[in-house]
């Protein structure tokens, strides 16, 4: 009981002090998620359209700019429905936002480039 009191007592503030100090550095978690992981990868690749896609942004009227910033950002990866271990362009669903999805986007991330292939309005 001794040696749990003393474990305690020194896990606890240990505890509070690593949160203070990395919660002032603004460092999360979320970066190791499979979900965020893919997202940052595509994010930092050069973005090509296909012709559909293209005309798709026009008739819904979603700049690039929106595109990159919210629905990408913020999107959520479907998993089940993606081909992530495809070679040598794995291919991916996004839906976004998270509840209740608007939009959904098939893209290929290759090595070089990322490739949106479709966007659909979902309602």
């Amino acid at each position: 009981m001794k040696k749990i009191k003393f474990f305690l007592i020194g896990l606890v503030p240990g505890l509070i002090i690593v949160f203070f100090v990395l919660n002032k550095k603004g460092v999360s978690c979320s970066g190791y998620l499979p979900n965020s992981r893919v997202i940052a990868e595509t994010l930092s690749k050069d973005f090509t359209y296909s012709d559909d896609f293209k005309a798709e942004m026009v008739h819904l009227k979603l700049n690039e700019k929106f595109l990159k910033d919210s629905i990408i950002t913020s999107g959520k990866i479907d998993f089940d429905r993606s081909h992530a271990q495809k070679k040598p362009c794995p291919d991916y669903v996004l839906t976004y936002p998270e509840k209740n999805p608007v939009y959904e986007i098939t893209f290929e991330k290759c090595d070089e480039k990322a490739v949106l292939n479709s966007l659909k309005k979902l309602k």
